[in-house]
């Protein structure tokens, strides 16, 4: 048997930083150090490449760069639209999943409770897809609400369709904000033609810096700043701009757009190898949500159900790991916690059963897939 290498298999947590970012990276942690709010050359120089950015960004998304914010990562960008809007723009009802990262959940319970209006969670089917005629239902009942619903689960892969909900909140006057987080690179956004009120994007997760995000809020709407103590941002967020992960920020997301569909192609195809072996290896495999269908779930997400197993009960991660392999169990922003996943808990995952996700990136090959499905089937053979 040929010597195994270590696999990286938790891209939706973080990817490897591109090589050709760093590149574009380097001269502002050193050449170009100026703050940019300062008016001298030095400022100047640094402030041109965030605008720079900035206008890349929006064109990416045909959105305007004046409806480009720059944040600390996606949690930050969530937070800032979610608390946002809803004091801003005097909204009165909360709509959300209980699948949704705890960016969002934790962020909308503490607004509601801040602002004394009810949150509600829309009932999931089976795989966990959101009931939309109780979204519609319930925005008839008040149309003054904030909707977030991610556009694709960073557990189970979910996707929504996120053009329908945008129109569905459009038609009833609500605000809909959406976790845009797993797709933003993965995916093309045309702000222009999406009917939704704010999206966001984290570098970290398409290649790029951690540390730095973004959203995007449709100029008609104004809210105010999270973070205060300074005007940078256009007033939209206090604090001294991060540079060299706004520079980094937009050159992976035009990496990611020019390489968009090949990427698609070739990671699509490693997660369709992936659920064929791991069939023929361990028959009993199941998949959690709609992540074992390509087309209503993440290519690069994968979340599976092993059967039961004494030897790998409560250890399958770390059997993983002793192989060389890096997965997550659940959601990675909260590995190592002992409450476990709730989106689990949520589709009312059998807990005899061990799941992992499993995510993929353009840096995998099929003789990664092919070394990660022999250990699965050694760990659960006899």
């Amino acid at each position: 048997m040929p010597e195994r290498t270590a696999i990286y298999l938790d891209n939706a947590a973080t990817t490897t930083l591109d090589e050709r970012v760093l590149g574009e990276m380097l001269p502002y942690l050193h050449t170009y150090y100026g703050n940019p709010s300062a008016v001298h050359a030095h400022g100047r120089r640094v402030r041109t490449a965030i605008e720079k950015a900035r206008k890349q960004v929006a064109s990416l998304l045909n959105a305007s760069p004046g409806e480009i914010c720059f944040t600390s990562g996606g949690t930050e960008a969530d937070n800032t639209v979610i608390h946002g809007a809803v004091s801003s723009l005097s909204l009165r009802q909360i709509i959300t999943s209980p699948i949704e990262h705890h960016a969002v959940l934790h962020s909308v319970e503490k607004c509601a409770l801040n602002n004394g209006i009810p949150l509600r969670l829309l009932e999931l089917d089976e795989k966990g897809n959101p009931n939309l005629s109780q979204l519609r239902q319930w925005l008839g009942e008040e149309p003054r609400s904030l909707v977030t619903l991610m556009q694709g689960n960073n557990e189970i892969g979910n996707l929504i369709d996120l053009e329908i909900i945008a129109e569905i909140c459009e038609e009833k006057g609500a605000f809909f904000h959406s976790d845009t987080v797993q797709t933003m690179g993965h995916y093309p956004h045309d702000l222009k033609s999406l009917k939704a009120n704010a999206i966001v994007g984290s570098a970290h997760k398409f290649h790029g810096p951690k540390g730095i995000g973004f959203f995007y809020l449709k100029k008609s709407n104004r809210i105010q700043p999270h973070i205060v103590g300074g005007s940078q941002e256009r007033n939209m967020r206090g604090g001294t701009e991060n540079v060299y992960g706004i520079v980094g920020l937009a050159k992976a997301l035009t990496l990611a757009y020019e390489d968009m569909s090949s990427h698609q192609r070739h990671i699509k195809g490693l997660k369709q190898l992936f659920i064929h072996e791991l069939k023929q290896a361990i028959p009993e495999v199941t998949f959690n949500g709609s992540s074992g269908d390509l087309e209503k779930s993440l290519y690069t997400v994968i979340n599976v159900s092993l059967p039961p197993s004494p030897k790998n009960q409560g250890m399958l991660l770390f059997n993983l790991d002793l192989n060389g392999i890096s997965a997550s169990g659940g959601s990675a922003c909260s590995s190592g916690a002992a409450q476990g996943s709730h989106v689990l808990r949520a589709l009312d995952a059998r807990t005899d059963r061990e799941s992992v996700r499993f995510s993929f990136s353009r840096y995998n090959s099929i003789q990664d897939i092919q070394q990660v499905v022999q250990v699965l089937s050694e760990l659960y053979a006899g």
